[in-house]
């Protein structure tokens, strides 16, 4: 079963982006979106540290309501 988040765009820089989700910041690749073009602000998918779809920000913003509505109890707090 593969599992991706949303995360947003904080700072990019070259094929590498720093990404916020729920207050974790972390380094996502960026290699397999390179054709996307991306921003800081933008939204994508993050798979095992890689950006592998650029979101919109509803679209992120529903999937964190499925992660609390799966566990009410650890889907507290900002939905990105």
């Amino acid at each position: 079963m593969c599992l991706a988040i949303p995360m947003q765009i904080i700072r990019l820089d070259g094929d590498t982006a720093l990404c916020r989700a729920k207050g974790v910041e972390r380094e996502v690749s960026l290699f397999l979106v390179a054709d996307q073009p991306l921003a800081e602000g933008d939204f994508v998918m993050v798979h095992v540290g890689y950006a592998i779809q650029k979101v919109e920000p509803a679209r992120a913003g529903e999937a964190w309501a499925l992660w609390r509505a799966m566990d009410p109890a650890r889907g507290q707090g900002g939905d990105a």
